[in-house]
């Protein structure tokens, strides 16, 4: 008999984000249109839903329109249009803007909402609630439950209380079991349970492998003589290398605030590179700099980002539930945007299960969802910028961007290529070894437009009950310094934007590897990127993690 107590909902939704909360409207909306009640639970691991939520974000509000057709009357979160569309390409001393006419319309940002995501879906927090939709906050899905037929019946909330020697403490609680009809996995990228759900089912043996990069991203608050409400900016080239993927981003929000981001492709081959160093390296550009001068910066965070696009989604459905949103991976990479194909997506399945719940089903595959999103604008979006990650990959990033924008452009005139380039290796074997690249010395940080990892997770507002298990797990804990440390010099100590691995040197010289766990902004990088697959993250105690104010 389990200690554990269980609650029974109809449908069970992992994640307050974007995808999970239109999910969970939608599927209020359609109930009570049709008179057929559903019971709908939200657990969101974050101490409140928007609490991770990190995102740039231009949002095309598409999805949104949908949804809930009033949000403008309803006080969405959506207050600054774009107004000032620009694009830069940076050597290490200046730049050249690309003229917009030159760009395909897809790239066109004008009518979309420069917004914190992390608003929004507070605000989508608020519509589902009062649809009747029970969120529970804190409650971390730390487990997958199945029923003896083999299909997911439901997910278990982790234990609290459990101490850093794995013992129980007297603060400890058993977990909860959530059982539903069926389940939706909307954790965002690198979900650990979408990890275990696409293994268990094979849903990726017909795709190419998922694509990721890393973006850091701070809040800072301008002089509002050099604020410029509704001005988004994106730039490519310095500093990084022509080898190496990514690129910036700068939008003016209302309040004279400013988000300025940075995006590193995570197949990057030198393992001396520092996403978060370079992100620091980028302010200090003479378009970039005179923007942050006399400024404040406010909030810092970092999350990794699907990039793999339409190759690289898996088989949607299994049985008793979906994936939705950035868990299967929707971002269209050269417009870096997701939310929207979240949304739909989330709005998909959830018009699937009513279906399936109306007609009294539990547990079998939602397979009108998968149908649902081969005839959708989700899946047009994807299809149309299909090669431009390949591009990259194969061709670096001048000649790859060219070669995107021409296939943008033949697929804007109904004359795509009649191909789709796979993406190649996983970005975990990209590395190169550390003997046959070079280390980079990056500037030291003035405290005033670049700063360190500490300071900087210290205004993420991150923090972790100590007395806990570490829940970065090491497959093997030697291999960091038998194995990483002479083959590629422990990259984890700079693909990390936080700060949380180590190599430190004992009192007899000899190395060892610490893992700061606390100080983790739930980014996942270490998931994706390390070269020996021996870092898997997994959730923490519920609450636990960064606390993203407005962004």
């Amino acid at each position: 008999m389990s200690e554990r107590e269980a609650m029974e909902f109809d449908v069970v939704i992992v994640g307050g984000g974007p995808a999970g909360l239109s999910a969970a409207i939608r599927l209020k909306q359609i109930a009570a249109a049709n008179e057929h009640d559903v019971t709908v639970c939200v657990i969101e691991k974050g101490s409140e839903v928007g609490a991770h939520i990190l995102s740039g974000a231009v949002i095309d509000p598409i999805a949104l329109n949908e949804l809930i057709p009033d949000w403008k009357e309803k006080g969405a979160p959506l207050n600054t249009a774009v107004t000032d569309d620009q694009f830069l390409v940076l050597t290490e001393t200046g730049s050249m803007r690309i003229p917009n006419f030159t760009m395909p319309p897809l790239m066109n940002n004008h009518g979309n909402y420069i917004v914190s995501l992390g608003n929004v879906c507070r605000w989508l927090g608020q519509q589902a609630e009062a649809l009747g939709v029970e969120i529970y906050p804190g409650f971390a899905a730390a487990e997958v439950l199945y029923d003896d037929r083999g299909a997911v019946r439901g997910v278990a909330t982790g234990a609290m209380g459990i101490g850093r020697d794995g013992e129980k403490t007297a603060a400890y609680e058993p977990g909860i079991e959530l059982h539903a009809k069926y389940t939706f996995i909307a954790e965002g990228a690198r979900g650990s349970l979408a990890k275990e759900i696409i293994a268990k089912y094979d849903l990726a043996k017909d795709c190419d492998p998922p694509k990721f990069g890393i973006g850091l991203k701070e809040l800072w608050e301008i002089d509002p003589t050099k604020h410029k409400q509704g001005l988004v900016a994106h730039t490519m080239g310095w500093p990084l290398d022509s080898e190496t993927g990514g690129g910036s981003f700068m939008y003016h929000l209302e309040n004279n605030q400013v988000a300025i981001g940075f995006v590193v492709h995570l197949n990057y081959k030198n393992p001396y590179l520092s996403p978060f160093d370079e992100f620091q390296r980028f302010k200090l550009h003479p378009a970039v700099k005179p923007y942050l001068e006399g400024g404040r910066r406010i909030c810092y965070g970092a999350r990794a980002i699907t990039e793999g696009g339409l190759q690289s989604v898996p088989k949607l459905t299994f049985p008793g539930g979906v994936l939705i949103g950035c868990s299967a991976g929707f971002v269209n990479l050269p417009r870096i945007k997701g939310s929207h194909n979240a949304m739909k997506t989330g709005m998909m399945a959830a018009e699937a299960v009513f279906t399936a719940l109306k007609e009294g089903r539990v547990g079998d595959e939602l397979t009108t969802y998968s149908e649902a999103y081969r005839k959708s604008h989700v899946y047009k979006d994807l299809y149309r910028v299909r090669n431009v990650k390949p591009f990259l990959s194969r061709f670096g990033m001048f000649l790859g961007t060219m070669l995107g924008g021409i296939d943008m452009w033949m697929n804007q005139l109904g004359i795509g290529l009649p191909f789709t380039l796979s993406h190649g290796k996983a970005d975990d074997a990209t590395l190169l070894p550390a003997n046959k690249c070079k280390p980079i010395a990056y500037p030291k940080p003035d405290g005033k437009i670049t700063f360190d990892k500490l300071s900087s997770v210290f205004i993420s507002n991150t923090n972790h009950e100590e007395n806990q298990p570490i829940h970065l797990k090491l497959a093997d804990p030697a291999i960091p310094i038998s194995v990483n440390l002479p083959l590629w010099a422990e990259p984890a100590q700079r693909y990390c934007p936080a700060g949380v691995y180590e190599v430190v040197e004992g009192d007899g010289g000899d190395k060892k590897f610490q893992i700061n766990a606390q100080n983790c902004v739930h980014c996942k990088t270490c998931d994706v990127k390390d070269p020996s697959r021996n870092i898997t993250w997994t959730v923490p105690q519920g609450g636990g993690g960064p606390n993203y104010p407005n962004m």
